[in-house]
């Protein structure tokens, strides 16, 4: 079993991947002088709420366990439809 000083670090890595995927949409968005979301921002959205899910959970929270499940639900599908589309490309070459 995790001390909650463990649990504590756990939900700052969630937080800390969750908050990271707006760096990297903000520094393609730059690069791009466009607003973009790349796929990284999902797959960071995916991690950060995978981590701050079991943290919820741990404190049985829910509140937060339900906004975690919901918004994993939007990133997955978003990327579900991203690589459904880039199989597309692909097959359509």
């Amino acid at each position: 079993m995790m001390s909650e000083q463990a649990w504590i670090i756990v939900g700052f890595i969630g937080q800390a991947l969750f908050g990271t995927r707006f760096l990297i949409q903000w520094l393609t968005s730059e690069r791009a002088k466009r607003s973009v979301i790349p796929t990284t921002f999902w797959y960071f959205s995916v991690g950060g709420s995978l981590v701050l899910l079991c943290y919820s959970l741990h404190k049985l929270d829910p509140v937060f366990i339900v906004g975690q499940i919901t918004g994993l639900f939007i990133y997955l599908r978003n990327l579900y439809l991203l690589h459904r589309v880039e199989k597309h490309s692909r097959s359509a070459r």
